[in-house]
């Protein structure tokens, strides 16, 4: 790719992205065998993929959010695929008719023929892919724009609070995001690497290193900002979207200021919803199937499905294991707020 595209505004300029791959590289690198492949970058406490570490400061100073933006966020392996076509499912659906079949004179749903992650891109990886010119190409793009996040809120831009856009983040049991994790890295790292073992994913993760770790502060962070502005901030548990996906999605739909009407609901739109984002219904697409995903390196999309399940951990995790994930919750202040919202879903659920 040239080093010569576009500065942040648009206009012809040396590469302005190099001035973020040169902050990235003077970073701490994390030495851990047991994140997978690639390295890991430290900034203002939180662990980064090094290969997102320059398109995620680019992005914190360059996106200009819109009061109609979305933003999905989440820790990887937190269901993020699943949510990605929930919300672009409920945000287009006046566009895009969620039936499962082609209908008389009724076009395809996208979700049937696309990955939730080229409907719903990273904006990591819009920056990642196309470097200074990643600013412009955003702007063009048509309302409601839905985005979505790995990265902490502190390091989110500064755009994103100040427009009124809403943010919808969900967390995970960190026990089955880490058997995920664990499945997803020997799937996705580069031809010839080492897999990393559960034993080296966990030792890492109960040290705080971890994908956009430590997880406990990720969660906190986006928890408190949930409670200081329940307007823009939504706050949702894998656990309880699993368990109640069209009350999930019905509640998800109000949030983001379109409530589905009586005739929707009468004409089970929401159940609708539900059904074309089921993790069965999306393995079955062939862009999901057979599709490719990725810039730095590239490997198929059928490694963002499995099984979805809550409580696999039980499968791959032996009872010390949880334990000495459960244990890390012990003692600060903010790990408590985590640990109480995993034992007490319904009583810290922000509908």
């Amino acid at each position: 790719m040239s080093r010569a595209t576009h500065d942040m505004d648009g206009n012809a300029a040396p590469d302005a992205y190099a001035r973020y791959e040169a902050i990235a590289s003077s970073l701490p690198t994390s030495a851990c065998q047991g994140l997978g492949a690639a390295a890991y970058k430290n900034h203002r406490g939180f662990w980064y993929p090094a290969h997102q570490m320059s398109p995620t400061l680019a992005a914190r100073d360059t996106f200009v959010a819109r009061p109609t933006d979305i933003l999905v966020a989440t820790l990887p392996k937190s269901g993020t695929t699943w949510l990605k076509a929930l919300v672009f499912a409920v945000a287009y659906r006046r566009t895009h008719t969620p039936a499962l079949e082609d209908g008389a004179g009724q076009r395809r749903h996208p979700l049937l023929g696309s990955s939730p992650h080229d409907l719903v891109p990273f904006l990591h990886y819009v920056y990642e892919k196309h470097r200074s010119a990643a600013a412009p190409l955003l702007e063009a793009m048509p309302a409601p724009r839905v985005l979505a996040v790995h990265a902490p809120l502190s390091a989110l831009p500064a755009s994103v609070a100040g427009s009124g856009c809403r943010v919808v983040y969900m967390c995970r049991d960190p026990k089955d995001a880490l058997v995920s994790l664990w499945h997803y890295l020997r799937k996705a790292n580069r031809p010839g690497a080492t897999a990393a073992s559960l034993e080296e994913l966990l030792a890492a993760f109960c040290d705080g290193v971890s994908p956009f770790g430590p997880a406990w502060e990720h969660v906190a962070e986006y928890w408190r900002e949930s409670l200081a502005r329940p307007e823009q901030v939504m706050f949702l548990r894998y656990e309880h979207v699993k368990e109640d996906t069209v009350g999930s999605v019905k509640r998800l739909a109000e949030f983001l200021g379109c409530p589905f009407t009586a005739e929707e609901a009468a004409g089970g739109v929401p159940e609708a919803v539900a059904a074309l984002c089921g993790i069965e219904r999306m393995r079955s697409v062939e862009a999901n199937r057979t599709g490719e995903y990725g810039v730095h390196w590239k490997f198929s999309n059928s490694a963002f499905f499995r099984n979805g399940e809550v409580g696999d951990w039980k499968q791959h995790m032996t009872a010390e294991m949880a334990q000495r994930i459960d244990g890390i919750m012990d003692g600060s202040p903010i790990v408590v707020v985590f640990c109480n919202l995993l034992k007490n879903p319904q009583k810290h659920l922000v509908k």
